[in-house]
This record gives C-alpha cells, structure tokens and sequence, in this order.
C-alpha cells in the first residue's frame, strides 16, 4: 500500500517549499507557527528549518508554539532539538518557544461560545450544551497562525490535523472535554478514519472563530518518518487533501479480525494517555473475545496530567458511564472519553460490564494497579516479540510500530 506511493526526497521537500509557500501571505506580519509535540511522528528537523529559512526574511516575527493539548510540557532544549534548530538559522535567538497551558486561566482568552442550537445541529442532538470557545491568548500577538503538522486516522475527530493543532490542541479544556466525549459517544470504531464527523465539524467550527489569519502546512508521513506529500493552503483545505492521502497512506484492511494482538508501542508514547493509540489502531480488527497488548516496556506511567483522576475512575466501556451519569457526570469529559476509547466497545447491563475485547497492559506499571483500573495485566519480560511474528493464519497479528496505522476489515 504505502510501498507504490511515491516518498518525497529532502530536494523534493525544499523545492515545494519554495514553490507553495506565498511570502505576501506572511510579508509584514507577526507569524505564530504551531507544532505537534515529540508524540507524533512528524519529520518537524528537516521542515521546520525550510519553512523558517523561507518566511524568516519577510515575516516581522516568527515564534513557535507547541500544541500540547493536555500533554506535559517540553523542555526547550527537547524542542530545539524537535525542529532541527541550529545557530546556522538567521536571528534564530529571536524566536520565542511556547508551550501552551491549558491548565491555566490567565493564559487563556475566550473567542465566544457554541450555542445549545448549534451543538444540537452539529451532533444531531446527540450532545447538547452551550460551551466556551477558550484558546491561548498569545495568539492576540500575532497577524498569521501557522499550523505545521502531521495527519493521521484518530480516534475522536475522524482524521487528526488542521483546525484540530487549535483545539485541543492550543485551547482551553471546555471544548476539549465536550468534543473527546462526543466523539465516546460516537465511538472510536464508529469515528475513526472518516473525514466528516460532527467532531470535525465542532473543531472547523470553533477554528472559525479565531480572528487572525489561519494558514496551515499539512504533510502525511509513514512509519519510517518519510513524506508522502505536503499541502498548503487554510486548515480546511490543506487538511482535506492531507486526509486523503493519510488513507491511503495509513489505513492497511485485512480479510478476517485476530484473536490475539501485541501492539507494541514507539518510546514516543510514554505513557497510557498517549500509548491508547495502540488499542484505538487496531481495535476494528480485534476478534470478538480476543485481546490486544499493549506491549510498551518503557512506560512506566497511566498519565502526568491525568493520572489521579484515572485512577480514580478506572477504564470502561461507553455504557458503563452513560447508564450511571449521575456517578460520573462531574468527572472530566475528556478523561472518560478516553477511558472509554482504551476499553473499547461493550455492554453495561444491570451493573454487570462485559467488554468485547480484553486489554491487557504489557508495561512497568505494576499488577495492582492494572486491575484497579479495570485492565488486563501481563509482565512484559514474559513476551518475546519474535513469537508472535508471522502467525496471522494462526489469527495472531504483531504490530511492531502501532499508533498511527489504522486497520480495518475488508468487509
């Protein structure tokens, strides 16, 4: 599949650069470019460089900020290092690198709110609630928002990119929470890789809202962090073109599910909060009764940000939330978003869960805890990974860099 698509030399990369990217765009202005964090694969050493070497002598500013969503957030050095960033790059020392906080209310600012009206129309009344529209308030310092990042199938939103590097990704937790869980709601299986959700429709929507320039550089790159191609133009359009390509690109079909899956995690995901990409790639192809691992030797943790609360809540099917609101309505929407999207699709009927596919955790994190909070438990020095190469006749699948490939039954 990704093997007759054609890969982007580094020539390649720098001659579309020069040819895409119209400087009257950014001639004069104040350029904020947003950046995923170090938990996507994106080749950011080879394009960020380019794309400041092109807008660096025409912009009036050029700084950096590093859509975290909730993620922790990095140290400089750690996205110097992230973008390539050498003292070869003109006026380099002028350059600020952000993080965003989410957490904290004087960094944010509020753009308006969605309506009841318009959460219904967008959800086809599947979630009503009127809900603040709050971004990072450093984008009032700007003329131009520049986002540069990857697109992938995801879990929530249908295909991650665009609009989406503003919410979650700089924004505020109100709209986070309400699009996690209507995207739980939905579910992962019902959402992932499709392109018009009301998710997406919810994020284009509140991305409207922004007042400065909206402009996006969107690419598409395999496992082995190679470009399949780039598109320029606004978070819409670059993102549409870049969702096309990504399922191609991402998107692998096999002909009858597993009864068993080792989906083993890249060091980039270092904790459960990002490693659930593991589960949500692959639960569509999960058998009935089967079990998926999420083998990642080096995580140690559930998450920084979350952790407690999870803890506290544990991991569980949609239903099991839904049929006990009352218990649960108080909780973050977007950390039972999550819970759900791990566990995975199941029933909840009369205070018995009986989830479809059991989640077993192959990590540092100890027994006890996995089964406090609902997940399967396994010592990951008892998996040789070699053993479960090459036995999907035997209805075993091995992923050796899940997360970012999606699959799916043929049927």
């Amino acid at each position: 599949m990704t093997a007759k698509l054609p890969i982007l030399s580094d020539a390649d990369v720098s001659n579309w650069f020069e040819r895409e990217i119209p400087l009257d765009d950014f001639r004069g202005r104040r350029v904020l470019v947003i950046v995923p964090d170090a938990t996507r694969t994106a080749p950011l050493e080879l394009l960020f460089p380019l794309l400041y070497r092109r807008l660096r002598p025409v912009a009036q500013k050029l700084d950096v900020m590093v859509a975290l969503g909730t993620h922790p957030p990095m140290p400089q050095a750690s996205i110097q290092k992230m973008l390539g960033i050498t003292s070869d790059l003109p006026r380099i020392n002028e350059t600020q690198l952000l993080n965003h906080a989410w957490d904290q209310p004087s960094q944010l600012t509020t753009l308006g709110k969605l309506t009841r009206d318009e959460t219904s129309a967008i959800t086809s009344g599947v979630l009503v609630d009127e809900v603040a529209v709050t971004i990072n308030k450093a984008i009032l310092d700007y003329d131009v928002l520049l986002v540069l990042g990857p697109v992938f199938p995801h879990e929530v939103v249908g295909f991650s990119g665009g609009n989406k590097y503003f919410f979650p990704g700089i924004s505020g937790p109100e709209l986070l929470n309400f699009f996690h869980w209507l995207g739980a709601l939905i579910t992962n299986v019902g959402i992932i890789g499709q392109k018009t959700t009301p998710v997406r429709q919810v994020v284009d929507r509140a991305a409207s809202m922004i007042p400065q320039i909206r402009r996006c550089v969107a690419f598409v790159v395999n496992a082995q962090c190679e470009l399949h191609g780039l598109s320029f133009g606004s978070p819409e359009n670059a993102w549409n073109d870049a969702a096309d390509l990504s399922a191609q690109v991402h998107i692998v079909r096999v002909a009858r599910p597993f009864r068993q899956v080792l989906s083993c995690a890249p060091p980039m995901y270092d904790e459960v909060w990002v490693a659930g990409k593991c589960m949500y790639k692959l639960e569509p192809v999960v058998a009935d009764g089967g079990e998926l691992i999420i083998y990642a030797p080096h995580l140690r943790e559930i998450s920084v940000t979350h952790g407690t609360l999870i803890e506290k809540v544990g991991y569980h099917v949609r239903d099991y939330f839904t049929k006990q609101w009352e218990n649960f309505k108080d909780i973050p929407w977007g950390v039972l978003a999550h819970s759900t999207h791990v566990r995975g699709s199941g029933t909840y009927d009369n205070g018995v869960e009986h989830p479809r596919v059991q989640v077993t955790l192959a990590t540092q994190i100890p027994r006890d805890v996995c089964e406090r909070i609902n997940l399967g438990y396994r010592d990951p020095a008892t998996i040789n990974v070699k053993d479960f190469a090459d036995r999907e006749d035997e209805g075993i699948l091995l992923v050796r860099k899940a997360g970012e490939q999606l699959y799916r039954l043929e049927q």
